[in-house]
């Protein structure tokens, strides 16, 4: 064995920099709780000049992957590259050759962290992720480890910290959508091309990664969850949202249904007493339900250089100790149920709706009888007109299925004096 648990760290970007400080500062520490020095002894990136500035002659700088690869002493590889098919690429090489592996890449395993997992069982190694949701959150080990014997009912949050950047200086300092998007750019909280943060599928990946984890239900995939972003939000939303005791998130929920599970990401009427109301800006919070243990949340910095590298680190930190007591080869979670995804007739929960109607005689009443014929009641009606003929009208109802609320826009989009400009889950509670 050797005398120092050596890593093979993949890109030199904002978090891979952050990896090799907190390694380098936390030393003492690391080696403490380790049991064994932990060493950077190579570092891949395609910017040998910048790698070898930043580390001087302490570790070896290379653009070829194989120099990591066929090194014997490096025997835990950190994966930050991001770009999914590179990032698949070296980690099936790097497990397949015995080494084990931690990955900040929430698209890759969403995408192919199965295949990975089995994988990486198949040559006795470890592959963990803690780092790909919510960041310096340490949500994935929570639910494997502290609810490893609790029966986990409900797993929901905000776990895209530009979205809810957005939506705070929406709600607090009253911008508007473009106006939010354009400050989160310019401070770097979302990219040139914000698509994954704003219709909602970077939180749709992470939503996948925590029902594996949560339910055993490792066959979900992407394409069964049900995705929102937050292109349609208004001030004018944010405002009755305020108006009736909520506040507007893009949550992401995972539940058991019976057997099934439900997954979906979508702007969220928030109830203002509930924690997950409160946490603003870029933070993030998981909010777990258990069926022993209750409702427990988890809150922190969901991106970011230290935060993320602080989750990284701690991974390599488990997989060096494993290494020393010669216990690896385990899943981050070996339970595993059948999945069963649940029918929209299972899927019960409030809804708000907003809606733009002729101002007439009647017409309350003909929406009246869509939810009626529906069975759906009225839990909180506001109703405002508008100059040019037209009324505004705002519902929130009382609990109903998918299946009813799909009856209920049909009938919505055949009446051509009333359209639907925007309809949200309201949270319970």
């Amino acid at each position: 064995m050797a005398d120092k648990i050596y890593v093979g760290l993949l890109g030199l970007g904002t978090i891979g920099t952050g990896v090799a400080r907190i390694i380098a500062d936390h030393q003492n520490k690391i080696t403490q709780v380790v049991g064994q020095e932990v060493v950077i002894k190579t570092v891949l990136d395609r910017d040998i000049e910048k790698c070898q500035n930043f580390f001087g002659d302490t570790v070896n700088c290379t653009d070829n992957f194989d120099d990591i690869l066929n090194d014997a002493d490096i025997s835990v590889v950190v994966e930050l590259i991001g770009y999914v098919p590179a990032a698949k690429e070296y980690i099936s090489k790097a497990l397949s050759a015995g080494k084990h592996v931690v990955s900040a890449n929430k698209d890759l395993v969403a995408l192919h962290g199965k295949e990975l997992m089995g994988l990486a069982k198949e040559n006795k190694c470890d592959f963990l992720y803690e780092a790909a949701v919510a960041g310096g959150v340490p949500i994935l080990r929570a639910i494997t480890e502290s609810f490893a014997s609790d029966n986990i009912k409900k797993v929901m949050g905000i776990v895209n910290g530009t979205t809810n950047f957005m939506m705070t200086k929406m709600d607090k300092e009253g911008y508007s959508y473009d106006e939010a998007l354009a400050l989160a750019q310019k401070l770097g909280f979302a990219e040139k091309n914000p698509t994954s943060d704003v219709d909602g599928l970077d939180a749709a990946r992470k939503m996948v990664i925590l029902a594996r984890l949560a339910f055993g239900t490792n066959d979900i995939t992407l394409d069964d969850v049900t995705i929102a972003g937050i292109r349609d939000v208004s001030i004018e939303d944010i405002k009755l949202a305020n108006r009736l005791g909520y506040k507007i998130k893009l949550i992401g929920t995972a539940e058991k249904i019976g057997d099934s599970v439900n997954v979906e990401v979508g702007p969220v009427f928030v109830p203002e007493a509930h924690p997950l109301a409160s946490v603003n800006n870029e933070m993030n919070a998981v909010y777990v339900v258990g069926e022993a243990l209750g409702e427990t949340m988890f809150y922190g910095a969901g991106a970011g250089e230290l935060p993320t590298a602080t989750a990284v680190v701690s991974d390599v930190m488990n997989i060096a100790k494993n290494i020393l007591l010669g216990i690896t080869g385990k899943n981050f979670n070996d339970y595993e149920v059948e999945t069963l995804i649940a029918t929209p007739e299972q899927v019960i929960n409030p809804e708000f709706m907003r809606l733009e109607v002729t101002d007439r005689a009647g017409q309350f009443l003909e929406l009246a009888k869509i939810f009626a014929q529906a069975e759906v009641s009225f839990d909180k009606i506001i109703q405002d007109p508008l100059d040019n003929g037209k009324a505004i009208i705002v519902i929130v109802t009382h609990p109903m299925s998918k299946a009813q609320e799909i009856e209920i826009l049909q009938a919505m989009e055949d009446n051509e004096d009333m359209k639907l400009k925007v309809h949200f889950k309201v949270l319970e509670g």
